[in-house]
């Protein structure tokens, strides 16, 4: 399955039903009077959030949805029913704009949570409502009302725990494939990961969500590689564990250039907490190891953890900084 996190679709509630112009028919009654029915409501269009999606792929194939027009009115005071209504099915973590893709209608940030994008027009009256002492047969009924129609912009922000952030290639998709059961592509080249994967860690019996983006490079805010597209995903987070290989040459230019994206990027980045962890440290030797991880805490201004994902080395502390954080902040936004 492709993954898309934006898109545009276009949605159209129905029209209401017209109201009826009867009258009466009866055999032994000479002034039946006006009978004829309201139109039925039209169809509304609305949002729904579900489990079990993790892209907007769908609305690749189809992007008009439109909402039924209600049945219109009929004699014998009958009423149309009302239009059926649309429903756009979307991840968890959907936010939904305008137009103009900066005016945010609503946030789909929990599972069944729904919303009414657009209202069905209202049907019109049947010339029953009309009748009145000074107007014993009215002849006329109103048409009903046009439903709302609008296009809008679909944005998807993955919902997880922890997300990774780094150089392309310092580990990512490997210490997520070493700790969940996701299998994101891993090779020896820059932008392996092309988009964001997901995966659910376990440590000490407690689960939590790891989202991997794809990696930036110096200028990533400013578009240069794949850019910070996909830092919307790891927004949501409420630790960032920030990974530099052992491979560089410079460890402390490797942090320094992807904490400056964070910061320039921001949306709340730059103040989220960050674990800093130095990874692959398998190809390292013990001299090495100690002299790059000095110059890792001098520039992170904390000991960075020491991790392997190939040999399993410093895995279980990390997952369980990790978890630390988050249980922290969960018992925070509870006594909020």
């Amino acid at each position: 399955m492709k993954f898309l996190d934006e898109t545009k679709v276009y949605i159209r509630s129905g029209d209401g039903g017209a109201g009826a112009v009867s009258f009466h028919r009866e055999k032994f009654i000479e002034f039946g009077g006006p009978d004829g029915g309201d139109g039925g409501r039209g169809g509304d269009v609305w949002v729904e959030a579900v489990n079990g999606l993790n892209t907007l792929i769908d609305f690749r194939y189809q992007q008009h949805f439109k909402g039924k027009t209600g049945v219109h009115g009929m004699g014998r005071n009958r009423t149309g029913a009302k239009g059926a209504d649309v429903t756009l099915k979307v991840p968890v973590g959907t936010q939904i704009f305008e137009e103009d893709n900066e005016t945010l209608i609503v946030d789909m940030v929990a599972e069944g949570q729904r919303y009414r994008l657009a209202a069905g027009g209202n049907g019109g009256f049947g010339n029953a409502h009309f009748k009145s002492s000074t107007n014993q047969a009215p002849n006329w009924a109103n048409p009903g009302l046009e439903g709302e129609e609008k296009t809008i912009w679909l944005r998807l922000k993955l919902i997880a725990d922890a997300g990774l952030v780094g150089l392309p290639n310092a580990g990512k998709s490997t210490f997520l494939a070493a700790c969940t059961r996701a299998r994101p592509k891993i090779a020896n080249y820059p932008f392996t990961t092309l988009h964001p994967n997901l995966g659910v860690a376990t440590v000490d019996g407690r689960e939590f969500i790891i989202a991997d983006i794809p990696g930036l490079i110096e200028g990533a805010h400013e578009g240069v590689g794949i850019g910070d597209r996909f830092l919307g995903h790891v927004e949501r987070t409420r630790v960032l564990l920030h990974l530099v290989s052992a491979q560089e040459e410079d460890v402390a230019k490797a942090y320094t250039t992807v904490r400056h994206e964070l910061d320039a990027y921001g949306g709340g980045l730059e103040d989220k907490p960050q674990i800093v962890a130095l990874s692959q440290v398998d190809v390292l030797d013990d001299d090495e190891l100690k002299a790059k991880s000095k110059a890792l805490a001098k520039a992170c201004g904390s000991t960075p953890l020491i991790i392997s994902a190939v040999t399993n080395r410093g895995m279980t502390e990390a997952l369980r900084a990790l978890r630390d954080v988050i249980s922290a902040a969960k018992a925070g936004e509870e006594q909020a």
